[in-house]
C-alpha cells in the first residue's frame, strides 16, 4: 500500500486514497460492530468491504427515497 506524506511529520502517514473517493469514520458501538464482523465474517470479506457492498448495493437509492418520504409523510412535510 502507497502512503502519502502526513501533514505533520512526527504523525503517522496517511494511506494514499483512491483517485475518486472520500474517506468516512464511523464510530460504532461493541455491538453493533460484532454484528457487522459476523456478517462479513459469513462472506469471507473484511467489515469495511461489508459495509461499502451494503451501502452500495442496486436497490440503497431506491430505498433511501422511500425513507425520506415516509419520514416526510410522518413530519407532515408532505
Amino acid at each position: 500500500m502507497t502512503s502519502r506524506e502526513p501533514a505533520d511529520p512526527t504523525g503517522p502517514a496517511v494511506p494514499a486514497e483512491p483517485a475518486g473517493s472520500t474517506v468516512l469514520s464511523l464510530r460504532l458501538d461493541r455491538e453493533l460492530f460484532e454484528r457487522l464482523r459476523k456478517h462479513a465474517a459469513k462472506r469471507g470479506t473484511s467489515v469495511q468491504d461489508y459495509v461499502i457492498r451494503t451501502l452500495v448495493r442496486d436497490d440503497f437509492d431506491e430505498r433511501f427515497q422511500t425513507a425520506v418520504e415516509e419520514t416526510d409523510r410522518f413530519y407532515g412535510r408532505t
